[in-house]
């Protein structure tokens, strides 16, 4: 029987939109959970959990944080707050995270990116993908899981396509909102992520993890307006760049602006999943359906 150490994972992130959800799911998993965020925790709402400052720009915190872990999680993300500078943080903290994890003998990293666009490439998903490419690349075996748009609340690209759908009146529409993703359910994301930390490996990889159903930025709306009991009214305007609509974004999400802006700029491509087959390997095939995981988030 394995030993509470061998079940000792790290949420680094924990205080986040996805590791709120993901430390009390790993704890009912069985694993004993070391929890971390950047500011230290002085009232812990999750019992069980050991909670540990960790701070990835800042070496000298890193040691103690990966102490005695064996699967370690990377949720953090410096996009946000109007730094410009984000795609080096995201370099910085991958290669630190990298680097503690070998030098704390952890067995497998666990990361949530974004997916890859078959055409022009972000800043920020550019950002998202080198930072699996850092992790697959070090010494430690890691599986990055690729979601495109995460439906639950407290997801910027939910609360972004929330309020356009729920607080305008009526929509001039951008061109990409013709394009297309498969949007994934909160609860599904953390199954998957619970799952890979024992999930069969013979090297570091990645998976995308898509949602049920194939939308557009349009239909997404239109989705989410019904379920608010509202019709969604819009009008073309083919010249209307992902750049340009951004801007109005300051106006009506209440969003990080610089966080919606680079997520907009993101949705100027299809992001498509290449296959599914990470469902397939854990045996997970009934997925929450967007209406069903956009009722959950809007409730």
């Amino acid at each position: 029987m394995a030993s509470e150490t061998d079940r000792r994972v790290l949420v680094t992130g924990a205080t986040g939109f996805v590791g709120r959800s993901l430390v009390p799911a790993l704890g009912a998993a069985g694993y004993a959970v070391v929890a971390a965020s950047r500011r230290p925790v002085r009232q812990p709402d999750t019992v069980g959990v050991e909670w540990r400052q960790c701070d990835l720009l800042r070496p000298e915190t890193l040691a103690a944080a990966f102490a005695g872990v064996k699967v370690a999680y990377y949720l953090v993300h410096s996009m946000g707050g109007g730094r410009l500078d984000y795609g080096e943080l995201e370099r910085r903290s991958a290669q630190a995270f990298a680097e503690a994890a070998a030098q704390a003998g952890v067995d497998r990293i666990v990361y949530l990116g974004g997916p890859a666009p078959r055409g022009h490439v972000s800043a920020h998903l550019g950002s998202r993908l080198e930072v699996g490419k850092i992790l697959r690349g070090g010494p430690v075996e890691t599986v990055e899981l690729r979601a495109s748009m995460v439906i639950g609340a407290g997801s910027a690209s939910w609360q972004i396509v929330r309020d356009l759908a729920l607080r305008l009146p009526f929509m001039v529409l951008p061109r990409w909102l013709k394009s297309r993703t498969r949007p994934i359910g909160l609860d599904d994301v953390v199954f998957a992520l619970v799952a890979a930390a024992a999930v069969p490996l013979e090297e570091s990889t990645w998976f995308d993890i898509p949602g049920p159903e194939v939308l557009s930025g349009r239909q997404i709306l239109e989705r989410i307006a019904a379920l608010g009991g509202r019709r969604f009214w819009a009008i073309e305007v083919p010249l209307l760049t992902p750049r340009l609509s951004a801007l109005w974004l300051r106006l009506i999400t209440r969003t990080d602006f610089s966080l919606a802006r680079e997520l907009v700029l993101g949705l100027g491509e299809d992001l498509l999943p290449k296959d599914d087959r990470f469902w397939q390997l854990i045996d997970h095939r009934h997925l929450i359906s967007f209406d069903e995981a956009a009722t959950r988030a809007l409730s």
